[in-house]
């Protein structure tokens, strides 16, 4: 073949067309003579059941027959529908989850939280207060040493005794738990993995101090998987901004629970 042919454009670009077919062979050699086929359609919902509930309502509308490929429609829509609305109410709750304590263009305006913990600690006050008024009352009463008591005196001085025994029968249990404890010892936190193992298919192989150069190793660390965990207010929220379902029956049953 003539080297000066104008007509071969890869020669004049050098390129080798043989090199070139040897490197698309070795990068796609995975895929030469493989098979490729479609997977099986598999409906999302039980076909049996579905199919019966379709026709039941569609001889409501005068309806006799209803063909597979209608039920397994009906099941992929359902898929669908489920998937969107799932993906919808998970970005409501992550909305719902996120912090912004830490963000420097937000600042805290209020806090229920604080609030609501500083009432119950004056409810806490006001009862240990009334119980101390009421203890003063029934020692003064048991304290007393008149001859004519009267059936509310004696009420009172039976009512000291008995919280003078449970006082008593609190300090002794409490002292009982500290002796205990006080056997026991501190608690030693269980350890997980021993550091300096290795795990290898499955075995566990002992690393003694560790290997030159290479250092002791790290111990197993398990991923955590993270849950977003969705509520009925998550739900609510979403039902009250879908056109098809801020004025149905499930949003009014669910806003009554």
């Amino acid at each position: 073949r003539d080297d000066d042919d104008i007509n071969d454009v890869a020669s004049m670009a050098g390129v080798n067309l043989n090199e070139e077919s040897a490197r698309i062979m070795a990068a796609n050699s995975d895929l030469v003579g493989s098979q490729m086929q479609s997977c099986k359609d598999e409906p999302f919902l039980a076909a049996i059941p579905l199919h019966k509930r379709i026709l039941e309502t569609a001889k409501k509308l005068g309806i006799t027959d209803v063909p597979a490929e209608v039920v397994t429609f009906i099941s992929h829509a359902t898929q669908s529908r489920l998937r969107a609305m799932l993906e919808k109410v998970t970005v409501i709750t992550q909305h719902r989850m996120e912090s912004y304590k830490d963000d420097e263009w937000y600042e805290q305006a209020t806090d229920v939280r604080s609030q609501l913990k500083f009432f119950e600690q004056l409810e806490r006050l006001e009862k240990q207060r009334k119980d101390e008024q009421e203890r003063e009352i029934l020692l003064k009463a048991a304290k007393s040493r008149s001859r004519q008591e009267d059936p509310e005196q004696a009420r009172l001085k039976q009512k000291a005794k008995e919280m003078q025994q449970q006082e008593l029968a609190q300090m002794r249990q409490r002292d009982a738990n500290l002796t205990a404890l006080a056997a026991i010892g501190p608690r030693k936190k269980r350890r997980l993995d021993t550091p300096g193992l290795l795990s290898i298919g499955g075995e566990g192989v002992g690393l003694c101090g560790g290997i030159q150069g290479l250092g002791t190793a790290s111990p197993r660390q398990y991923p955590r998987q993270k849950i977003t965990r969705v509520n009925l207010r998550d739900f609510i929220f979403y039902m009250e901004q879908e056109r098809e379902m801020s004025h149905s029956l499930l949003l009014y049953r669910a806003l009554l629970k």
